[in-house]
């Protein structure tokens, strides 16, 4: 399985027959000479010390993705995979001696695809023959700041007999692109009642907005595998994150407020440098969260945090990192950006057309390791890209949309609240846990501030990602399954004023609104995504503590947090529970749990009726099938599904 047209790789387009040492052009990182508004101001200075990561093409891929869609029966070790799957050799060490003849100092990866490479700015322009910039770049959509950073105008080259086999070469900018999953209540509409007696109101406003990982257990039945004496020992659970943890906050959260008893041990390992000081603005709050949710819900699991700087190299190597150590034998990630950003990016020459490509190598990687990987399906719904550049076009995330990871979705739970506003007050009524969509809220939104139910929706976009990919094609573990290539849908938001972002790509930017929208159908291709759902509606969300809250002037401890971004590390966690039980690895979770769905004995729960009270603020339940793009496969009984992983 290999992404589209749009992800092929550069050596596909090298002509027969260069000679050795030909220059050739090299797929690069995020190109910031062409992000809105960069200003150039000056040249790098070329003592400017600089991490660059050079990502090699995998040997073999065709069978490697095949073995992984298929199901891996026989996990392989790393310096398996190396010979297997990773780089000759004779090309590493052709890349490293080059890169040594001016001066760069270089560390290969145990899985021969990855090669960190560390030198200056002047050596790296000397070997590669660009230029470094410094460059300010303006804050940008979905919530990126603006930065000062380095970057190049032109992409990089190497003589061909090299870059026949480097796929990417990232690092040579520090552009901070990515932004986490994570999303709070809407506080415009709920306040804290002081001196309330549910604890929750007090801090909230609302009666189910400060869950813990205790009821995670409970409502998905992770508690039948605690009863039998399962919690993560003996096993092992790496976080990947791109800011810093609060050092204290873990422990803290686990002995203090979800008061488990933890066994496992808690390591930080800073990759590339590390991302920098725990910080608010930086995303601290993601990475807490990850850690609190993943090492309560397994609290007999090591915890590895693998932090690293946001940039490119930085996210790949954390994950090749994950890999390359095989100790994590779970993964979650909670940070992306949509599809549409990175067809955004490929088409404005910003980011190389291997992009994603370069990531799914770590996946596969883990994958036929044995190694389980999650990843946060995005909080904005059917419409990921509204709350990044700010189309409406129906979009998901990445890099949930890989075909080998374990898309994270959302539900809410069931709940009763009233909320307030200068225009009165509006209750709210969940009957039973729904697919994660805010277009209940809306009613009650506009009748409390005393506006239009679409200024209402429009202010108010959030629900669990998914739909399907424009990226990926099917897969082949989807194949089959009934609801992967159909769909029903309630259309509340319809896109319009169509504009061209960048030449070849087209979105609209504006919706109309329909209240009352009818279920309709239809039928989908690509990727779909998420893959499971638990709850991440925020107002049915989490506690979470985050001393960083404090650089904001905010309470340290806070209730009514939410988004994917919890779903990723809990069922990270839960993989931990149940493969100590088992006393194996499960492994990459999607070619078995498509292998049972629609069986009668399914442990998973689809969330079927169609709706417009059960949707993702598109995407509804499909009433029979086993699959909607609102939920996935749906909500798990967690006991149940450990015997279908044993199988």
């Amino acid at each position: 399985m290999t992404p589209l047209a749009l992800l092929a790789s550069p050596a596909s387009a090298a002509t027969a027959g260069p000679g050795p040492n030909t220059p050739e052009q090299v797929a690069t990182g995020v190109n910031v000479a062409h992000l809105p508004g960069a200003a150039v101001f000056g040249t790098t200075p070329a003592s400017t010390p600089e991490t660059v990561s050079f990502i090699l093409q995998e040997r073999n891929a065709s069978q490697l993705r095949a073995n992984v869609l298929n199901g891996v029966t026989k996990y392989l070790t790393v310096s398996q995979f190396a010979g297997a799957y990773g780089q000759t050799p004779a090309n590493i060490a052709a890349l490293t001696s080059y890169l040594a003849h001016y001066g760069i100092k270089t560390t290969v990866y145990a899985d021969n695809v990855d090669v960190s490479a560390t030198g200056t700015a002047g050596e790296f322009d000397a070997a590669l023959s660009v230029t470094q910039n410094q460059y300010h770049v303006p804050a940008l959509p979905g919530g990126i700041p603006a930065q000062t950073v380095h970057g190049i105008a032109q992409a990089p080259l190497l003589p061909y007999r090299l870059s026949n086999f480097v796929l990417a070469i990232l690092g040579l900018s520090n552009y901070s692109p990515y932004a986490s999953n994570m999303k709070h209540m809407d506080t415009s509409v709920v306040k804290p009642q002081k001196g309330n007696a549910n604890p929750c109101i007090a801090l909230t406003g609302l009666p189910n907005a400060c869950n813990l990982p205790s009821n995670f257990a409970a409502d998905y039945n992770l508690n039948g595998l605690y009863a039998k004496g399962a919690t993560g020992s003996g096993t092992t659970l790496g976080i990947v994150t791109l800011a810093a943890v609060d050092p204290t906050a873990p422990a803290y959260f686990w002995a203090n407020i979800a008061k488990v008893n933890r066994t496992g041990s808690f390591t930080v390992q800073n990759i590339d440098g590390g991302p920098g000081a725990p910080s608010d603005a930086s995303g601290t709050g993601e990475t807490d969260l990850d850690i609190e949710q993943s090492g309560a819900v397994a609290p007999g699991a090591n915890v590895i945090d693998y932090q690293a700087p946001n940039t490119d190299p930085g996210f790949a190597d954390a994950f090749f990192t994950a890999a390359s150590q095989n100790t994590a034998d779970t993964v979650s990630t909670s940070w992306g950006e949509s599809e549409t950003v990175v067809k955004y990016l490929v088409l404005s020459g910003e980011e190389p057309a291997t992009y994603l490509a370069a990531f799914d190598e770590a996946f596969l990687e883990l994958a036929i390791q044995g190694q389980s990987a999650f990843n946060a399906a995005g909080d904005a719904g059917a419409y990921d890209d509204s709350d990044e550049l700010g189309t409406t076009s129906l979009s998901i995330d990445t890099f949930s949309d890989s075909p080998y990871m374990t898309t994270a979705g959302g539900t809410t739970l069931p709940w009763t609240g009233t909320f307030t506003g200068p225009d009165g007050s509006a209750t709210v009524t969940v009957p039973a846990q729904r697919i994660w969509g805010w277009d209940y809220l809306w009613p009650a939104i506009a009748q409390v501030n005393g506006v239009t139910e679409a200024q209402a929706a429009e202010s108010a976009i959030g629900g669990g990602g998914g739909g399907f990919s424009q990226i990926y094609s099917t897969p082949q573990y989807q194949q089959f399954v009934p609801g992967t290539t159909s769909f029903h849908a309630v259309q509340y938001l319809t896109p319009t004023d169509y504009q061209t972002i960048v030449p070849g790509l087209v979105e609209p930017t504006s919706w109309t609104f329909n209240p009352t929208p009818s279920v309709t159908g239809g039928s989908g291709f690509g990727r779909a995504t998420p893959d499971v759902s638990t709850n991440a509606d925020p107002e049915t969300g989490y506690l979470l503590y985050s001393p960083s809250f404090a650089q904001a002037g905010q309470p340290v401890l806070q209730g009514g947090w939410g988004g994917t971004s919890f779903v990723a590390p809990q069922l990270n966690g839960s993989t931990a529970v149940i493969d100590s039980y088992l006393g194996h690895r499960v492994g990459f979770w999607n070619p078995s749990i498509y292998a049972v769905a629609g069986k009668s004995t399914s442990p998973f729960n689809p969330l079927a009726t169609a709706s417009t009270s059960n949707d993702n603020l598109y995407y509804t339940g499909q009433p029979g099938q086993p699959y909607n793009q609102g939920a996935g496969l749906g909500i798990p009984n967690l006991t149940a599904l450990s015997a279908d992983f044993n199988h």
